[in-house]
């Protein structure tokens, strides 16, 4: 990808050199969207949380990614109220899982399962 990356921090180790590039995180997403789907996997600890509490693959996923309700809704641009619909939802729309897979970094494979 050769996109300009703007509003970069970069953080230096104790001798001044850079060991770490902060970017905003639509960016951030827009990075590793590039990358190969077969490489996106569904951790275990995810699927154990989706089945051991009953929870949908989004809540299991955002619980895992350690986010609330709030900050995925944020993120959305949507109350909290209304994700947590989307997140209650049976079967979501393919439009809507596309949303919050692009909220939480993930692929729409990673959430419809």
């Amino acid at each position: 990808m050769n996109a300009l990356i703007e509003n970069v921090q970069i953080l230096r180790d104790v001798s001044g050199h850079p060991a770490f590039a902060v970017v905003p995180f639509a960016q951030y997403q827009a990075l590793i969207a590039d990358k190969p789907k077969a490489k996106r996997t569904i951790p275990n600890k995810v699927v154990n949380l989706a089945f051991d509490k009953g929870i949908s693959a989004t809540a299991a996923w955002r619980e895992h990614l350690r986010l609330t309700q709030a900050e995925v809704a944020a993120r959305m641009g949507i109350s909290q109220a209304a994700f947590a619909q989307m997140e209650a939802a049976k079967r979501p729309r393919n439009t809507t899982l596309e949303k919050i897979a692009s909220a939480m970094g993930l692929s729409i494979e990673q959430l419809a399962w």
